[in-house]
């Protein structure tokens, strides 16, 4: 009996964290800070964006990843630090596209 009332609680609190933008993945905690940008959307309704993003209570890193609508998926994606994204600002700048 003592198990189900701690799980219920677990429950609970998943829940009340998944309202405030929260999230759980693959035993992943995360939550996304700011939504910076949508990149693209396929016909399923996955998005490829550009978010600030808290993995497991760390400083927030910026991440590049698809998210399924309402952001309860996700696929693969990279993360990078500050000073990673300036240097991949820079390398933009100087191609020609």
């Amino acid at each position: 009996m003592k198990f189900i009332v701690l799980y219920k609680k677990q429950v609970n609190k998943l829940k009340n964290e998944l309202k405030k933008g929260m999230g759980y993945m693959a035993g992943i905690k995360y939550e996304i800070k700011e939504s910076i940008g949508k990149l693209s959307e396929n016909n399923k309704g996955w998005s490829k964006e550009l978010n600030l993003i808290s993995w497991n209570d760390r400083e927030p890193k910026f991440d590049i990843r698809d998210w399924a609508p309402g952001n309860e998926k996700m696929g693969k994606g990279v993360t990078l630090s500050t000073d990673e994204l300036k240097v991949l600002k820079e390398l933009l700048n100087e191609m020609e596209l």
